[in-house]
């Protein structure tokens, strides 16, 4: 399943593996002067070829590792024999079969490993600079790409919405904190932010630092609970009256217990 909308020069590309009929879970690319940023799932590998058979790209940039960015590196590569750009400590990541627990290999399937290189400090498509940003905190190794004269952010899983409820074990609150402040006081008129949720947000730096103000908050309404007394499955109760549902469907995995077990430890 796959949707196409534009937005000034760019053109972003929903996709998701279609199950009973419905979305999975939505995850957007973006294609802009030649320049693909991310390539979904390996269920829709197939979709996002043919929408790129009109408008080959000519060179790929991918944010992170995990396996709903990185799906169709493999048969890209193959088809249109350009390179493709990771973070550094990714790179090792890509080129090796992947783990995945059983709702990863159910809504995004397994990756095939590719052979992708490590990311320039710029990649200069025909019109546009786009500069790497380290981002870490969804994962270790996460990167932005900034096009600064355009005001465009392209940030990948690092911002999934203001006021998050669940994340992954791995995730690190403090280092995305961080990470959303440093997106924030990037020097450009204006920030538009286009992260993989396929949300496109307009005013950016206001919705980067309402995310950090609500984990800087969380953390300390968490911890306060904790002197309290109140167990980590108490603060849970408290300040989200319970688990998520997502919890159990993610076999554990993207869950309200990993942010607060995060935000408890930051500084």
């Amino acid at each position: 399943m796959i949707e196409i909308r534009t937005f000034e020069e760019i053109t972003q590309i929903r996709m998701s593996r279609e199950i009973g009929g419905k979305p999975a879970y939505w995850v957007a690319s973006y294609f802009v002067d030649g320049l693909l940023i991310d390539t979904g799932c390996s269920y829709t590998a197939g979709e996002l070829m043919s929408c790129l058979e009109k408008h080959p790209p000519k060179w790929v940039a991918n944010t992170h590792y995990h396996e709903d960015h990185i799906g169709a590196n493999r048969p890209i590569q193959e088809r249109f024999g350009i390179n493709i750009y990771a973070p550094p400590d990714s790179v090792p990541l890509i080129g090796r079969p992947a783990t995945l627990f059983p709702y990863q290999e159910q809504v995004w399937g397994y990756p095939e490993p590719s052979e992708v290189l490590f990311i320039p400090p710029v990649i200069r498509t025909d019109r546009f600079s786009f500069e790497f940003i380290e981002t870490p905190g969804h994962s270790a190794e996460h990167v932005a790409l900034v096009e600064r004269s355009k005001g465009w952010c392209f940030s990948g899983d690092i911002f999934a919405g203001e006021a998050v409820r669940i994340i992954r074990p791995e995730e690190d609150m403090q280092t995305t904190v961080a990470s959303l402040e440093r997106l924030a006081a990037l020097e450009t008129q204006r920030l538009v932010l286009f992260p993989s949720s396929g949300r496109i947000v307009e005013n950016g730096r206001k919705a980067l630092m309402e995310c950090a103000g609500y984990l800087r908050t969380l953390s300390r309404k968490a911890k306060d609970l904790q002197a309290h007394g109140r167990t980590v499955q108490e603060i849970i109760n408290a300040l989200f009256g319970g688990e998520h549902p997502r919890a159990q469907r993610t076999n554990g995995q993207f869950t309200a217990e990993n942010l607060i077990r995060s935000v408890l430890k930051m500084g």
